[in-house]
């Protein structure tokens, strides 16, 4: 079994001015060495206010795509390439734009979990914390949205407006493998839980829900509820996060299978290889970054 010593993480970090974020599905002990922990939305904040040189990104690439486009004169590090986002590899950046030329009074509003190039063709980017928001900020009562179907569904539930999926079948993995068989076993062992779901969650999953939000939502609402069990339909990362902040409560899995494969690539082994060596960097072609930055900013303006 490897050791790192994580004193000599802290030293690198120290030396080379560098920050390590780390999504909510991160490892617990990756979580624990981050000076930022959060969802897709805090962290695409809190990239655009560190003066760090260098950003050490624990998430997957989209993510790292996104901080390099709003700290262009930064250094993003990512420490395993291979931390892919499924998801965002299902939309297929020639049907978005078919879809944009059948539809041509429609409005663009891409779910951050999409590759930069795909960004860059979108009017706004919006995250599972603020895609009803962002949809209903939109001119257009028509609304091209991808690529998650169940995100979807959510934001169809709380807007007038009318909305087309690209992909019509997106969907995260580790939140669509959820079933209702699951909720009912879960509700069998914990009957007291109050259930707490990500709207990548299937529809049925959703509609039983006593709260739908971001995995960083998920932190706010648990510690305000009254409630003292929670039943979490999300990746069982985010349990980390909830336990260390929340002690006094507990908290169970909707599913013990919902893991993210591609989250759980980063170990402090690769981190610090990352801060020893400077890669692997992430980088995103100008022309492409400068688009797909005008509709990460337009998100971050409307969701102030």
């Amino acid at each position: 079994m490897i050791r790192v010593n994580t004193k000599n993480i802290e030293r690198l970090k120290a030396s080379k001015n560098a920050v390590i974020l780390a999504h909510n599905y991160q490892r617990p002990e990756v979580q624990d060495i981050a000076d930022f922990v959060g969802d897709s939305l805090e962290l695409s904040q809190k990239a655009t206010k560190t003066d760090a040189d260098i950003l050490v990104f624990c998430g997957v690439d989209f993510m790292a795509e996104t901080a390099s486009i709003l700290n262009p004169n930064k250094k993003v590090l990512i420490p395993d390439l291979g931390a892919i986002c499924p998801m965002a590899q299902q939309l297929e950046t020639e049907d978005l734009l078919v879809a944009k030329r059948k539809y041509p009074n429609a409005e663009t509003v891409l779910y951050i979990n999409t590759l930069a190039e795909d960004k860059a063709h979108a009017d706004c980017i919006c995250t599972s914390a603020n895609a009803a928001q962002i949809v209903n900020s939109m001119d257009s009562d028509l609304i091209l949205f991808g690529p998650d179907n169940n995100l979807a569904h959510y934001v169809r539930q709380r807007t007038n407006k009318e909305i087309i999926s690209i992909p019509e079948y997106g969907l995260c993995p580790t939140h669509h493998q959820i079933t209702v068989a699951d909720l009912m076993e879960a509700r069998e062992k914990h009957p007291d839980a109050k259930l707490v779901v990500h709207p990548e969650c299937i529809p049925e999953i959703q509609e039983a829900a006593d709260h739908i939000a971001s995995t960083s939502g998920m932190v706010k609402h648990c510690k305000s509820s009254a409630g003292k069990e929670f039943l979490i339909g999300t990746e069982v990362g985010m349990l980390h996060r909830l336990e260390k902040e929340i002690p006094g409560k507990k908290f169970y899995p909707l599913s013990e299978y919902s893991v993210c494969p591609h989250m759980k690539m980063h170990t402090l082994e690769k981190v610090e290889r990352a801060l020893e060596t400077e890669e692997p960097e992430i980088t995103v072609r100008k022309g492409v970054a400068d688009k797909a930055r005008k509709a990460i900013e337009r998100m971050l303006e409307l969701s102030r």
